[in-house]
């Protein structure tokens, strides 16, 4: 009877346990049942969310910082207007890290870089995060409260923080900046695939406190000039760790050191205490490390093994890049930096931890045309994103950038082939064809003329400028001519310029009328020349001044050239840098010499995505030098241009003097004294912002195929281009001749002359030669500036006279003997 008691008692207990848990499952499930044949016809991605639906944890989803993405966690409307970087002013008491320092500065001086928070996307911190090691001396205490401070932080949304370390001694945790980062990007060293917060994190490489702020050294080997196969096959130097975390990978490398093409030592001969922790085999390896130069083992090695440390990044990776040496990972999880955007496939080589035996055969199983692709991805990657902190900075923010709502996106081949994304501006165009490294040669493309006009002189039939157009309308290319008036007079009327083809339009642009310039300020600005005017809409532009002086013969040879190298400048007027040890400077030369580095855009043909590239992309810095002295933007253009591709400008043709010679009395900027020095002084300024030289030399010129040959004048194709000057030959003799005897003056006087006035007297032998005894003063004014940028003479003075027989050239006082000519 007690039992058929319970058996009821435990029936019943269930079937109100069903009733109650099944019940209230029905009931929940009554709420959501939808009618289908209600639903609408579309989805409005306005009206829905999306992820899954918690009961009670909507918000700890959002806020719980392990989970954020770029739509939880950013706001996208900060950045409708404009990507621009805030970065906080630096507390007094607080001095960031010398590697933090040139991070910021580089912010500082960059085209993202707002003074003003509201209209920022993206806020940097002046307090320094990157080593969050609680035993380093750069670690900042109380970093919890400083971020409360901060008027901007709301949680961390929009902002970046940068680290390299985080964690401290034994276990050395990944995600322990010892602060809570909130909703802030990280973009970080060393950050392992199970922690990045997929699409919103960024991982960067590890690099050395010395690592340059902007330029940074090329890569060792040249593109063309390196071995297949080098001395070693593979090779690692460094540290290895006795205990603790990292130990067991570099503990067992020493299986793999043949002391023959594979190279593996290993020291635990560092830290305090390292005596007292020393196993047996320290003593071993301490002699076999020493036999073993590391920069020796880099340059001379096919494979560098980069195992993982204390922590899974190493400085080793960068170092590999640099030399051209193929990266071998031996870091289990580890997020390679920019994996989001770098195929790291063409450039390194993955192992595994766990099979570290394997890794010599993994190595010698590539085909020799594999590996030279391998190393050449290294220099293009070395170069492109990882030489400087400035271009780590700029690729993680671009990055960023391209995750923004109706930001264009580059795809793979942009940031995996040269020249590479950061000067790649999508912003210019979605289409690989619109910019000169990619751009197929058209046989039906045609050049927009750009002739700058600062001068404003009278326009006649005569004139430069009327001879300059004339000229140009005739070529069988050109396709529009604009006028780009920079002078205070008012231009000609149209009616009073060259008639041109029908279908060959003049356009007169004028800095007041021009709608692409916003301020006053750059509106008279002398870089006008290089705006993305909306008239131009063919990709060559012929970049000219308005004293030039060209053959239609000279301007179509020259643009055939052009379109087999768009991507470089190529034109006629040639001058060069020097480095001078004397001043520790660069210098600056219009000298006639064997080699090249600088084409002047008076003359000259470009692509016009250098004009955006000038207008958009270029430093601050760079346009207030330009503007301040109203020169040198024709040689921040092939600085540029230069540093883009890597390759030097091109030079055509025999001609040396390009521009008409102004005539007596008439001023021109060109032969204002001061122009030469402020040229060099930009050259200087222009390197220091750029953090390299980028100006590369050539002597290289480009003439017609049958230029000067001994055939018949009629089977030339470009005939007029070897008669430039000789109209003129007797003046450009007697030239030459007069810049000798100069020189031979100048060089006396530069060894003994002490007076304070020299006065150089160019004689002529009728009123005839006026217009070649104009240009004997150019010559020796020219000359002078170029050997004396500090004379000790205060004030030069260079006189043409008359009605003498001798030509030559004397000096005030009888203590130089005349120079005959």
């Amino acid at each position: 009877m007690q039992a058929k008691r319970r058996y009821l008692l435990v029936c019943l207990v269930a079937f109100l346990t069903f009733c109650y848990f099944g019940g209230y499952h029905f009931r929940g499930s009554q709420d959501i049942l939808l009618d289908i044949e209600e639903l609408a016809s579309y989805i409005s991605l306005n009206t829905i969310d999306t992820g899954y639906l918690v009961r009670g944890r909507e918000s700890n989803l959002i806020d719980d910082k392990k989970n954020c993405g770029m739509e939880t966690c950013f706001d996208f409307s900060k950045c409708e207007k404009d990507f621009r970087v805030y970065v906080y002013p630096q507390e007094d008491s607080s001095m960031p890290s010398p590697s933090y320092l040139k991070l910021l500065n580089v912010l500082l001086e960059s085209r993202y870089y707002t003074a003003d928070p509201r209209e920022a996307c993206i806020f940097v911190l002046s307090i320094d995060t990157l080593d969050r090691d609680r035993l380093s001396n750069d670690y900042v205490r109380n970093m919890q409260s400083k971020l409360q401070r901060l008027p901007h932080w709301n949680n961390g949304l929009n902002h970046v923080i940068f680290n390299l370390y985080s964690g401290t001694w034994p276990n050395y945790t990944e995600n322990d900046l010892d602060f809570d980062y909130g909703k802030a990007i990280l973009a970080k060293a060393s950050m392992s695939e199970n922690h990045v917060r997929a699409g919103f994190d960024i991982s960067i490489p590890l690099f050395h406190k010395v690592h340059p702020a902007k330029g940074g050294e090329p890569g060792a080997p040249s593109a063309n000039n390196f071995p297949l196969e080098k001395t070693y096959l593979l090779a690692f130097k460094g540290k290895r760790y006795v205990h603790g975390i990292g130990s067991d990978t570099r503990n067992s490398l020493y299986h793999l050191h043949n002391r023959k093409d594979i190279i593996m030592v290993t020291t635990c001969r560092h830290g305090k205490s390292w005596k007292d922790m020393k196993d047996d085999r320290c003593d071993e390896d301490n002699k076999e490390y020493d036999k073993y130069d590391y920069e020796t083992l880099l340059q001379n090695s096919t494979f560098c093994l980069v195992p993982r440390g204390r922590r899974l990044g190493s400085f080793r990776f960068l170092e590999a890049l640099q030399a051209g040496c193929i990266p071998v990972l031996l870091s289990n999880s580890w997020s390679l930096p920019f994996s989001q955007v770098i195929d790291w496939n063409k450039a390194a080589v993955w192992a595994d931890e766990r099979l570290l035996l394997q890794v010599p055969h993994i190595v010698r199983s590539l085909a020799p045309n594999k590996i030279l692709q391998l190393r050449q991805q290294t220099q293009v990657l070395w170069d492109r994103y990882f030489s400087s902190i400035e271009k780590i900075v700029h690729t993680t923010l671009e990055i960023i950038r391209e995750r923004l709502p109706k930001q264009p996106i580059r795809d793979g081949t942009v940031w995996n082939n040269f020249p590479g994304a950061l000067v790649t501006l999508s912003t210019y165009s979605d289409s690989p064809e619109d910019f000169p490294f990619y751009s197929e040669k058209d046989e039906r493309m045609g050049f927009t003329a750009v002739i700058y006009c600062q001068l404003g002189n009278p326009l006649s039939s005569n004139s430069p400028l009327y001879r300059l157009v004339t000229y140009v309308g005739k070529s069988k290319y050109v396709a529009k001519i604009l006028i780009v008036w920079s002078s205070e007079k008012r231009p000609a009327s149209r009616n009073r310029w060259p008639g041109l083809p029908l279908q060959v339009p003049l356009h007169i642009i004028q800095a007041s009328a021009n709608s692409n310039i916003g301020n006053e300020q750059a509106k008279s600005s002398i870089s006008q020349r290089f705006y993305t005017h909306k008239e131009i809409e063919t990709e060559a532009i012929l970049s000219l001044d308005e004293d030039t002086i060209l053959t239609t013969d000279e301007i179509d040879f020259a643009f055939t050239v052009w379109k087999q190298f768009p991507d470089r400048i190529v034109g006629y007027p040639g001058r060069s840098h020097y480095w001078d040890d004397s001043k520790s400077t660069w210098g600056y030369t219009s000298k006639w010499t064997n080699d090249y580095s600088i084409v002047l855009t008076g003359a000259a043909f470009y692509h016009r995505y250098y004009n955006y590239l000038y207008t958009e992309w270029l430093s601050p810095l760079l346009h207030k030098t330009v503007e301040q002295s109203q020169n040198c933007e024709d040689i921040l253009m092939n600085f540029l241009v230069s540093h883009v591709t890597r390759r030097p400008p091109i030079k055509v043709t025999q001609r040396k003097q390009y521009k008409e010679q102004p005539s007596a009395g008439s001023w021109s900027p060109w032969n204002d004294p001061d122009h030469f020095i402020q040229r060099q002084t930009c050259l200087n300024t222009f390197a220091a912002v750029f953090g390299y030289m980028p100006l590369l030399r050539s002597n290289l010129r480009l003439d017609p195929v049958l230029f000067k040959d001994p055939v018949s004048n009629k089977r030339k194709k470009y005939r007029r281009i070897e008669l430039v000057g000789s109209e003129n030959l007797n003046s450009c003799i007697r030239s030459a001749e007069m810049r000798t005897g100069i020189e031979m003056f100048i060089e006396n006087a530069n060894s003994s002359f002490k007076q304070d006035k020299v006065e150089i007297r160019v004689y002529k032998e009728s009123r005839n030669e006026q217009r070649t005894a104009e240009m004997q003063k150019g010559i020796a004014s020219s000359l002078w500036k170029e050997q004396n940028p500090n004379p000790k003479a205060t004030k030069i003075s260079i006189r043409v006279s008359g009605g003498q027989k001798l030509s030559g050239i004397e000096n005030t006082k009888s203590d130089f003997k005349k120079v005959k000519i």
